[in-house]
């Protein structure tokens, strides 16, 4: 059974490292742009499409939050 609590704390450290990483990333950026299609018409052979970029910011706060449940969850001992 030693395996298994091993794995465990694995899997918590992996969580806590992931966590500082996306708080350090939230917090350089503050945020990320990406690209959908919204409408789309055909007229015979001519294809239509529209695209729109969306912008998500995330806050400080967020980032912030993120970098200390991270350090909590690293630096604390059962």
């Amino acid at each position: 059974m030693a395996k298994l609590g091993g794995n465990e704390m694995n899997a918590i450290k992996i969580l806590a490292i992931a966590l500082i990483v996306a708080g350090g990333l939230g917090l350089a950026y503050g945020g990320f742009t990406y690209t959908k299609e919204t409408h789309e018409a055909k007229l015979g052979p001519i294809e239509l499409s529209v695209q729109e970029k969306e912008t998500v910011n995330i806050p400080v706060w967020a980032g912030v939050v993120s970098i200390a449940a991270g350090a909590i969850l690293l630096f604390a001992r059962k």
